[in-house]
């Protein structure tokens, strides 16, 4: 069902009457399933939309625009396609029970792999959601391939009715869909001559995969259906070595880095991150690739606009994995505003000691850190903590933690965004 939530005024949706809760049927005589259809089948300048009203009265709408002028309708969001998968590695079931009920949802939709970069297994899709990817030419996409061996991949989703990843991104890619994929591994089970033969695979693909990530398996105090061996620094450093095998060759043969592994792989391995060529247009950044190695850069080219702060006591409350990257940066940052930086190293009180990941942290984490902190004029938190609406994981507002704490507390993703303000207060 397709169903308008909000008309925008003057527009010309406003103009021909339709309004909130309206649910549009048609397109030029095609029946619309979701927002996927909406958005393609109106992309026409003459269009003839059958609806029911609010009140059930059927209509049709026939209208004229020139130049893409938007319509001015916003829809209902879609139900989300839910995961048939069981995952060993799977974070909702690493979940600890009673966070609210959004979390616990485990989609699995390729609709939100292409409009908002979501992984999605592909294990889900019928014959008709690869005709409406081909038709619409849906790329590109963002898919969990684990293992491009079938066998293998049956056991990492723990699902023996999925099919087969090679031969549906190999469809896909004939009809000209492009990829950008990831492998979690699982030592054991995805990593050594299965990890290769899924290198091995994509790259034979060609220009059809745009990227490859991969990513050490992350598990929470909480992760009850894993059986697999511990991501070890050994282990870490041998999965890295074969990563990086691929990106030489693929460096030489294609003139781009190609297969990264994630910000966590090196820190796993203690290894150094590379430098900004090595990722290229960083297009796997909101998957953990080169995420650090962005922060660096956009505080580097964010000195020269830091205000300045002397005597001044700031906080920064990270995660175990980041401190050792963090102090160099506070380094630098205390220089351009001669403020003094302390690093106050939070552990996570929801997911357990082995989820490191500052992002993670949640609002008890805060507090706890904080609470006791009347030396700290400000201090800096990591703005991924929070959802657009302020809210932390384990349910605790911004506001809420603001009010308990002695300073003044600011998210931030890279420092310069609250420290170039020319008032902290404007950064708020």
């Amino acid at each position: 069902m397709v169903k308008v939530s909000q008309i925008e005024r003057n527009s010309i949706a406003d103009e021909l009457g339709i309004t909130a809760g309206t649910e549009l049927l048609t397109v030029n005589g095609r029946p619309l399933a979701d927002f996927l259809d909406w958005e393609f089948l109106t992309a026409d300048e003459e269009l003839v939309i059958e609806a029911r009203q609010p009140d059930g009265e059927e209509i049709i709408y026939e209208l004229e625009r020139l130049d893409g002028e938007p319509l001015g309708v916003s829809l209902e969001p879609p139900t989300v396609r839910r995961c048939a998968n069981r995952c060993e590695f799977c974070f909702i079931e690493g979940l600890p029970t009673g966070l609210r009920k959004p979390l616990y949802i485990r989609d699995d939709d390729y609709r939100l792999s292409f409009a908002y970069g979501n992984f999605a297994t592909l294990s889900n899709v019928k014959e008709r959601d690869i005709e409406r990817i081909l038709e619409y030419r849906l790329s590109p996409l963002y898919v969990s391939v684990h293992a491009t061996n079938h066998e293998a991949r049956k056991v990492l989703l723990n699902n023996q009715r999925v099919p087969d990843i090679k031969a549906q991104l190999s469809r896909l890619a004939a009809g000209g869909i492009q990829f950008h994929c990831q492998m979690v591994v699982v030592p054991g089970l995805n990593d050594e001559e299965v990890l290769e033969e899924s290198l091995l695979d994509l790259w034979h693909m060609g220009d059809a995969v745009l990227s490859a990530a991969v990513v050490p398996v992350g598990l929470t105090q909480f992760s009850h259906l894993y059986t697999g061996k511990k991501m070890d620094r050994d282990t870490a450093r041998r999965i890295l070595q074969q990563v990086e095998h691929w990106g030489e060759r693929a460096r030489h043969e294609r003139g781009e880095t190609w297969v990264f592994g994630s910000d966590e792989l090196y820190m796993l391995a203690e290894r150094e991150l590379p430098g900004a060529e090595h990722y290229g247009e960083f297009a796997q950044i909101e998957n953990g690739v080169g995420a650090v190695t962005s922060l660096r850069m956009r505080v580097a080219a964010g000195l020269d606009r830091v205000t300045q702060r002397h005597g001044q006591r700031i906080g920064v409350v990270t995660g175990f994995a980041m401190a050792p990257l963090m102090r160099p940066l506070l380094e630098k940052l205390a220089q351009a505003s001669g403020a003094k930086f302390e690093l106050i190293i939070a552990e996570n009180s929801l997911f357990g000691p082995t989820i490191t990941t500052a992002g993670l942290l949640v609002g008890r984490d805060v507090l706890s850190a904080l609470s006791d902190r009347h030396d700290l004029d400000i201090a800096l938190i990591p703005a991924e903590t929070i959802n657009e609406n302020g809210v932390f994981l384990d349910d605790y507002t911004l506001d809420r933690v603001r009010e308990s704490l002695p300073m003044a507390v600011f998210p931030s993703y890279d420092f310069i965004d609250v420290l170039a303000a020319e008032s902290v207060g404007v950064a708020a």
